[in-house]
Formats: structure tokens, C-alpha cells, sequence
């Protein structure tokens, strides 16, 4: 009789360390036991020597629903778990209304439930009136944080939250310990600028960075971390992409004070003279590109280890939502799930840093953020079994066979260094490298988060 259901042989991620030609074992959807060179009998032997296995990626920003019938939960896990993505943390702003209420956060929850390939977090937020009743009764019902927006991306859907309605909501989750995430970028500056661009005809590809500096996210930016000074909550800003954004959180931390930070790949990875030139408004998304010199500035800061997590900020928009000659009509954003691990990965080796790096931001780093790190984030014994294989090979990215529902991405064609040949959710195999191999759905696929015991 085998003693664990999997081992899985290679050369794994590990918190602190790379333990090479190493094996983790399975029994039960748990990591069992961890160890290196000769591994223990098992019922399935996966042999990946000369591979990576890290832990799957806890993807803290992605929007499933924000089209109606256009994607959803199902197809976005499907997604995921190419992408060596194992914990979706889906975000509130759904078609065609705003998760705002316990039930319509009970009804995404059974959605999770009946067509999820990967494992479901959800964020949840408040009513545009400000309204902060419903706080509690979602908390209830498992919302493992709060999102919230200083703009008004579409009413009623992805509303403004008013600053002194903002400090009410902070006052009222603090003492469950679970993070208020901010879209940060200041609307009347915003707004102005764009009326100004457009009244003069200024609409081409560089006229949305320019309606969009550094300012308008930078005064959001503090603004967010001040609110958690005066309500002594968990204040995270959820895209950051300037350099300033990093110091102005680290200026709080030093003082004492909560100030996560979050970043997305294509802050590090893409950039506004080339991609945003060649790509236009596939690329646009909020905050906007900023320049190479830039994006190198947050290279600096990830490698001192100034950035809580990186995400995807994935959304799915058809290229008939990108297609406008006038920038500012076109939607925001873009697919990620499946390039997310793949390229920050690429650009971790790129600029000489580890792959516990990457194993800290896209994994442990996120899992801790929600309050899932006592189970999810790091290979470790008592862990559920959420593992990526990762082959080491250069190649070009093609999204024509993508899984999401778009056939895009502003990632074509670049060279990426590894990729996901396999992800297990809690030690099933949920994506072999070709075709999804599990099932959807299951009442535990919905993740509750960890409280403070003050709660």
C-alpha cells in the first residue's frame, strides 16, 4: 500500500529556499510531507526533474463578471488553472450591478460553487450612497475584503465612494482585520483633463496617459493610506504604478501604519513609448502604462521588497470594446490570467531575482493579503495541495488557443521563460498542460478568510 496519494519530483519553490531535485507529497488534498532526492512510494509518481514547482498563484485582482454573458466564474477558472493560477480573488464590480448586498454575494457564491475549476475568493463592497448596513452581512457570508473606488468607473456597477463614506466603511471592518483595497485616481483632476483632450480634438493613442499623470494617482495614493491612519484599518492601495506610489506607502509603514501595496504585471512588464505605441488602447488600462524608466524605478522596489503582491487586474473585453479611434471610449483593461505567472516570472529572471520572489508575490504574499495563508501560498507540510509545474523553455506567447474568452492579449508575441505544463487544486489535476482534467464546481471551491479573533 502507497503511503501518499501523489509526489510530485523537481525542483521546488519553497518560502525561503530553492530545495532542488526536491518532492512534495500528497494525501488527502493536503502537502504531507516535503523532502529531497530518493521520494517515498506513492500511488501517482509525477517525475518533472529539471522543472519548477511552486506553489499555485494566488491571483488577488481579477474581474470575471464585468461583461454580462460574456465570461463569468467558470470560464475565467478555466483560465486560471492554465495559467498556474489556483485562488481567483474575484472582484465586486459585476454586470450589471455591483456586488453590494448579501444576496447578490450569495448568488455569485453559488456560482462558484456549481462552475469553479480553481478555488474562489470574492471582494465585496458598499451601495454608491455610502451605505455601510450591509457591511456586517457581508462579512457574514465570507467576503475576504473590501473594494472600493475613488472614481466612478460606470454607475451604480463601479461606483465613487465619497472619502468621509470611505471612513466609515474602514471604521467598520477594521476590527475584522480584512483589507479596504482602493481604486486610486482622483475624479475631478481626471475628468477635467479628458474634457480639455477631447475638446481639442487630442484622442490618440499617448492622450490617455496625459488625461492620467502620475498626480492623479499619487493624491489618491495618500489619500487611501491617510483614511487608514484616521480608522486604524488595513488601507491597500490595489494598482500602483509609480514610483512615488511605493514611497508614499513605505513613508506610512515607517510610521507605523497598515499601507500594503499592490501592483500588476503589466506595470513591470509593458510600458507607454513601446506598447502603448504599438498596441493603443489594448493596453489601456487603469492606471495607464507609465515609461520604461519608470517601470524599471518598480523593478527597484520589488527586489527591496517594498510590494505586497502582484496581480493580473484580468478582465476580458472583446476587441470590439478596444477598437475606438478615440481612446477614452474604449474599456479598460485586459486578459491576464493565463500570462500573469508566465511573465512577471520572465521578468523576475530578467533582472536577476529568485524564483522565491516570485513564489512571495504571486503566492504567499496574496494568500496572507485575504487571510488564506494558514492553507494556501506556500509548499509547506499542513498546506492544501495547490501546485504548479512550471517547464523551463523560451518561447512566444500565442493566445489564439486561449481558454478565457478572448483570444488576445498585449502579451502576443513577447518571449516568456517558463511555462505551466500542469496545476493541481488540492492535489487534483486541474490542467495538464493542454486541456482542463477536473471537474467544476464543489461546495468547498468558495474560500472564507481568516478573521482577527476581535471580530
Amino acid at each position: 500500500m502507497s503511503d501518499f496519494d501523489l509526489v510530485i519530483r523537481g525542483d521546488l519553490i519553497l518560502p525561503d529556499r530553492v530545495l532542488e531535485d526536491g518532492w512534495v507529497a500528497v494525501l488527502g488534498g493536503t502537502i504531507a510531507k516535503i523532502g529531497q532526492d530518493a521520494p517515498p512510494d506513492a500511488r501517482v509518481l509525477q517525475d518533472h526533474r529539471g522543472a519548477w514547482i511552486l506553489p499555485g498563484v494566488v491571483d488577488g485582482q481579477t474581474h470575471a463578471k464585468s461583461q454580462l454573458g460574456q465570461e463569468g466564474i467558470g470560464q475565467a477558472s478555466r483560465a486560471a488553472a492554465a495559467g498556474g493560477v489556483t485562488v481567483m480573488v474575484d472582484m465586486p464590480y459585476d454586470d450589471p450591478t455591483a456586488v453590494d448586498s448579501r444576496e447578490a454575494f450569495e448568488e455569485k457564491v453559488t456560482e462558484v460553487r456549481s462552475d469553479a475549476h480553481v478555488d474562489v475568493a470574492l471582494h465585496a463592497t458598499i451601495p454608491e450612497d455610502g451605505r455601510t448596513d450591509v457591511i456586517s452581512e457581508l462579512i457574514d457570508a465570507g467576503a475576504a475584503a473590501f473594494k472600493f473606488s475613488t472614481f466612478e468607473a460606470a454607475p451604480s456597477r463601479f461606483p465613487r465612494i465619497r472619502e468621509d463614506h470611505l471612513a466609515d466603511a474602514f471604521r467598520a471592518i477594521a476590527p475584522t482585520g480584512l483589507a479596504c483595497g482602493v481604486h486610486n485616481q482622483m475624479q475631478e483632476i481626471t475628468r477635467a483633463n479628458i474634457e480639455s483632450l477631447r475638446a481639442a480634438g487630442d484622442c490618440g493613442w499617448d492622450a490617455y496617459a496625459r488625461a492620467h499623470p502620475p498626480l492623479v494617482e499619487d493624491l489618491a495614493t495618500a489619500l487611501v493610506y491617510e483614511i487608514g491612519v484616521a480608522t486604524q484599518a488595513r488601507a491597500h492601495v490595489v494598482h500602483i504604478s509609480t514610483s512615488r506610489g511605493f514611497e508614499i506607502a513605505a513613508m506610512y509603514r515607517a510610521a507605523g501604519h497598515h499601507a500594503s501595496v499592490e501592483t500588476c504585471v503589466q506595470y513591470l512588464m509593458l510600458n507607454h513609448e513601446e506598447h502603448a505605441r504599438r498596441l493603443g488602447a489594448l493596453v489601456k488600462h487603469y492606471p495607464p502604462l507609465r515609461p520604461a524608466a519608470e517601470t524599471e524605478k518598480l523593478w527597484r522596489h520589488i527586489a527591496a521588497g517594498r510590494c505586497t503582491f502582484v496581480s493580473s487586474d484580468h478582465v476580458s473585453w472583446g476587441l470590439d470594446r478596444k477598437g475606438d479611434p478615440d481612446i477614452f471610449a474604449n474599456k479598460s483593461g485586459g486578459p491576464g490570467l493565463e500570462t500573469l505567472l508566465p511573465a512577471f516570472w520572465t521578468g523576475c529572471e530578467e533582472h536577476g531575482l529568485a524564483p522565491t520572489v516570485v513564489a512571495q508575490l504571486l503566492c504567499a504574499g496574496p494568500a496572507d493579503h485575504f487571510r488564506l495563508g494558514d492553507r494556501k501560498g506556500r509548499l509547506v507540510e499542513g498546506h492544501d495541495a495547490d501546485i504548479v509545474i512550471l517547464s523551463r523553455e523560451r518561447y512566444r506567447f500565442d493566445p489564439s488557443s486561449s481558454l478565457s474568452a478572448v483570444q488576445w492579449s498585449a502579451f502576443e508575441g513577447r518571449e516568456l521563460l517558463v511555462r505551466p505544463v500542469a496545476t493541481y487544486v488540492r492535489g487534483q489535476l486541474a490542467w495538464d498542460g493542454s486541456r482542463i482534467a477536473n471537474n467544476a464546481g464543489g461546495d468547498d471551491r468558495f474560500l472564507r478568510p481568516r478573521l482577527s479573533e476581535a471580530s
